[in-house]
């Protein structure tokens, strides 16, 4: 049985040669469905070159910031022990905590998604010694009015 398993294993590998000399019908077979998928690749590179178009256009017009994201929102008092008491909008209180927690070194070494809670983070952070930075911005929502 072994002996007849190796003549197979060995044909394979002839066939594969012999049939880019022979099979002149099974190349035009293969390249029939080739040219019907030329045409589909035109035919998704023009809505893309429309589509592509339009957008080079629209970075000409200025980009304006969504209103509420840009309101003014008061931070709690246990949320203003590490940011300021000032209003501001929530993209600058995100900025300002990660500030914080950058220049306490308070990022994971290991898992830099992770945030080791010092006391004033611990109290944001609703006593939570580690947090995830998706979670972070859950909870310091909460600490938002």
């Amino acid at each position: 049985m072994a002996v007849a398993k190796k003549p197979a294993a060995k044909k394979p590998a002839v066939k594969k040669a012999a049939p880019a000399k022979k099979a002149a019908p099974a190349a035009k077979k293969a390249a029939a469905p080739a040219k019907k998928a030329a045409p589909a690749a035109k035919k998704a590179a023009a809505p893309a070159a429309k589509k592509a178009a339009p957008a080079a256009k629209k970075p000409a017009a200025k980009r304006t910031p969504n209103a509420a994201f840009m309101k003014p929102m008061t931070p709690s008092a246990v949320l203003a022990a590490v940011i300021g008491d000032k209003g501001m909008p929530r993209t600058e209180v995100t900025k300002k905590i990660w500030e914080y927690i950058k220049k306490n070194n308070l990022q994971d070494a290991k898992n830099k998604r992770m945030i080791n809670a010092d006391d004033k983070l611990k109290a944001v952070f609703g006593g939570k010694k580690q947090v995830s930075m998706f979670e972070m911005t859950k909870l310091v929502s909460a600490h938002l009015s």
